[in-house]
């Protein structure tokens, strides 16, 4: 019997960006994530935390990323929601 892999802990102080298998398909509502390896269909429902998903490859960490595209009263729902998609599979890092 193999041991289940357990993923590291959502941290947002941390670098992330979108796994390697999953690609984004923009939508009138946000952007539907889909994972190639899990066959895994992700609705992303804000244009705002699509362009977070897109553009955390440039920033030292998630909390980065979410502060240049997020008002700061959103921050913690941009948060919680990037801590979904890691447990997901939607985020590798993070």
């Amino acid at each position: 019997m193999a041991a289940d892999v357990v993923a590291p802990a959502f941290d947002p102080e941390r670098p992330a960006r979108l796994a390697a298998q999953v690609a984004l398909r923009p939508e009138p509502f946000g952007a539907l994530a889909y994972h190639y390896g899990t066959r895994r269909l992700v609705f992303v429902k804000s244009p705002v935390l699509v362009q977070v998903l897109e553009d955390l490859p440039s920033h030292a960490s998630v909390r980065d990323a979410v502060e240049a595209h997020a008002q700061p009263d959103d921050a913690p729902r941009f948060l919680a929601a990037l801590s979904r998609l890691h447990e997901d599979g939607v985020l590798d890092g993070g």
